[in-house]
């Protein structure tokens, strides 16, 4: 699964040159490699208000919610999931 968020995250960096485009439509793209799209629900939005802080990025701890409500691994480099005990793969 991949989260919409990390569409989001994708289309913000590439608007201001931080990543470079990707080719395709990105929701299509996935759906071609068998990956489904997670969308955010009330459920999600309401478990990642519910974190504790410090961290303040509101699109990591949607992903956060939505991997502890999914039973979910995360993909990234960023440690900081690991520190709200979201179970990461890399």
């Amino acid at each position: 699964m991949v989260s919409a968020v990390v569409g989001y995250e994708i289309a913000y960096k590439q608007k201001f040159g931080r990543l470079r485009p990707l080719p395709g439509i990105l929701p299509d793209r996935l759906r071609r490699e068998g990956m489904e799209i997670l969308p955010v629900s009330m459920d999600h939005a309401l478990a990642a208000a519910a974190l504790p802080g410090p961290h303040r990025d509101p699109w990591d701890r949607i992903m956060m919610a939505q991997a502890a409500a999914e039973q979910c691994q995360v993909v990234t480099v960023d440690a900081v999931f690991s520190d709200y005990g979201v179970p990461v793969l890399w």
